[in-house]
């Protein structure tokens, strides 16, 4: 009897630090900006300077597009940490790691000598393919990239791309997959320092501090202020992650979208127009 009543006083207490926890006056304005959106969304905010959260649809699995190279570069950071590659270590293109698209590492010729650093650059600041599934590989495959999440605490979040016995879950949310509340998550991690160690966390948050695709949710923070981020993009989903270190505002979120009706490639795209207001709201917020 006594262990039931330890485990109810437990889950209540629980629940009630949940509910401090929640920002329930930016959730309903969260909540009224992507009503009526056409398709499925999911947001995860999270203020750094009081703990304060909302979470919508914050669980919910998305396909993470371009976000997945954040996980990648988890995965090369730990074989640099393990001493099996240096990060500025010479490397040799080949033709075969060619990933047809207009990426800049696509443009070398056959046997060109390029930096690991350098490919690590242009995965994250440009997002080039053939630079990300160079580096997959390097990172011992998807396999032991989700091992490695895995191990820190991550339960889908995951490389499905050229990852065996993920084929099928890839035919659903292609190159890789996550939530809104991991991804934020795991950029709080490397902004804390807790993945792999500080070391490897601020080299990974200084090549995160470099996105070349800043007109969504980068446009709407002042320049001067220091921004890590990733965004994922398909034709049915658009996706960001941000951590924002301003003098007043500290935060992370990520908003996730899929399955949606509008699949233009134009600024006016209803989801990049939502993720920009999303974006300004939050500034405005915390700033």
């Amino acid at each position: 009897m006594k262990k039931v009543l330890f485990l109810l006083i437990t889950v209540c207490c629980s629940l009630l630090l949940s509910a401090q926890k929640t920002d329930k006056k930016l959730q309903r304005k969260i909540e009224e900006l992507i009503k009526g959106f056409n398709g499925d969304i999911g947001v995860y905010v999270k203020n750094l300077k009081n703990g304060k959260i909302v979470a919508i649809n914050a669980d919910t699995v998305f396909p993470t597009a371009s976000m997945v190279k954040v996980p990648i570069l988890v995965g090369v950071m730990d074989k640099i940490n393990r001493g099996e590659l240096s990060y500025h270590q010479p490397l040799t293109y080949k033709d075969s790691l060619l990933y047809a698209g207009v990426d800049i590492l696509g443009s070398y010729k056959e046997g060109e000598k390029i930096n690991l650093s350098k490919v690590m650059m242009l995965m994250l600041t440009t997002s080039d393919n053939t630079a990300s599934l160079w580096l997959q590989s390097l990172a011992g495959t998807g396999t032991r990239i989700n091992e490695l999440l895995d191990s820190i605490g991550f339960t889908v979040t995951r490389v499905n791309s050229r990852t065996p016995g993920r084929e099928a879950i890839r035919n659903i949310y292609g190159w890789g997959q996550t939530s809104p509340r991991e991804m934020a998550t795991l950029m709080e991690k490397i902004v804390n320092g807790e993945v792999i160690n500080k070391e490897r966390s601020a080299q990974m948050l200084r090549l995160l501090g470099r996105n070349y695709w800043d007109e969504v949710s980068i446009s709407q923070i002042p320049a001067g202020v220091f921004v890590a981020s990733k965004n994922g993009a398909v034709n049915e989903s658009r996706s960001e992650v941000l951590f924002v270190n301003g003098d007043d505002a500290r935060y992370i979120f990520c908003i996730c979208t899929k399955n949606n009706k509008d699949q233009s490639w134009q600024p006016t795209n209803e989801a990049l127009v939502l993720t920009r207001k999303l974006s300004k709201m939050l500034w405005e917020e915390f700033e």
